[in-house]
């Protein structure tokens, strides 16, 4: 039995025009999507009391708060430092000294893909510092939706979503605005470096130790995730690894030229 979770809405016609009208006012491409985001659409439109697409799009194109709405609704903007705090300590206590050994050097290169509003890049500069990482450079972390990346930039944040971080690393490296929320300090901020990036159709950097791709790939159709998947292999350095999100195992890593280090933990062989 189909749960209502995993249905396919039935698109009408007008749903074409939309999807068309949406990757020209905000660069994504619903079409990379699973079928199912469709559904998510169509449930937003019924909330909001719109009537038909046009009016949907209308009402999303001249008011910005409802263009944030529907993308947090669409890309599921849900994130917080440390999120799924036991691969962090992996990073920390295996993989990171792992390379250590290997390279016999501490500068490493470090990206957040997709990395939503910057709890992700900022634990990564976090847990290179605590690591005594010399990055080669700030910490990349892109994403499409510049509403996202200017809230990251603030780097301003509710209390709740540093539950993870140990007390120590709160005190080193946020400063506390008021009783429920926190900002990052200047020299965390340093060492994030934020971008606008389309994961699906710009061209990606290379010579990456390690890549976070976490809790994104997951809305995408099987074309498109292997497409994605290849362009982080060629982005990483021969031993580099993929961390992907903990719904978001690959598994045909073999065919894409990944080997299996752990659970949700790939490499590119040497």
């Amino acid at each position: 039995m189909t749960s209502p979770e995993s249905a396919v809405y039935p698109a009408p016609p007008e749903y074409n025009i939309f999807k068309k009208k949406i990757q020209e006012l905000t660069a994504i491409d619903l079409d990379a999507y699973k079928p199912q985001i469709h559904r998510r659409i169509h449930q937003l439109m019924q909330r909001w009391g719109m009537k038909n697409y046009d009016e949907y799009y209308k009402v999303i194109a001249l008011n910005p708060d409802k263009l944030r709405e529907f993308l947090d609704y669409l890309t599921i903007n849900v994130t917080e430092f440390f999120r799924n705090a036991e691969k962090w300590w992996e990073l920390k206590d295996k993989i990171i000294p792992q390379m250590y050994r290997e390279l016999g050097h501490q500068r490493i290169r470090l990206w957040s893909a997709a990395c939503s509003t910057g709890e992700e890049p900022y634990s990564l500069a976090i847990l290179a510092a605590e690591c005594h990482v010399a990055a080669a450079q700030p910490v990349l972390a892109v994403d499409i939706d510049n509403g996202v990346l200017a809230k990251a930039v603030e780097g301003i944040y509710a209390k709740r979503s540093i539950i993870n971080a140990p007390k120590e690393w709160i005190v080193k490296y946020f400063t506390e605005v008021d009783a429920d929320t926190v900002k990052v300090k200047k020299e965390l901020k340093d060492k994030v470096k934020f971008k606008h990036l389309d994961l699906i159709k710009d061209h990606f950097e290379s010579g990456f130790d390690i890549i976070l791709c976490r809790n994104v790939v997951i809305y995408f159709g099987a074309e498109t995730k292997a497409m994605l998947y290849k362009k982080f292999l060629t982005a990483l350095r021969p031993g580099g690894y993929l961390m992907t999100g903990a719904t978001e195992q690959i598994f045909d890593y073999k065919n894409l030229g990944f080997e299996a280090a752990g659970p949700f933990l790939y490499r590119r062989p040497k």
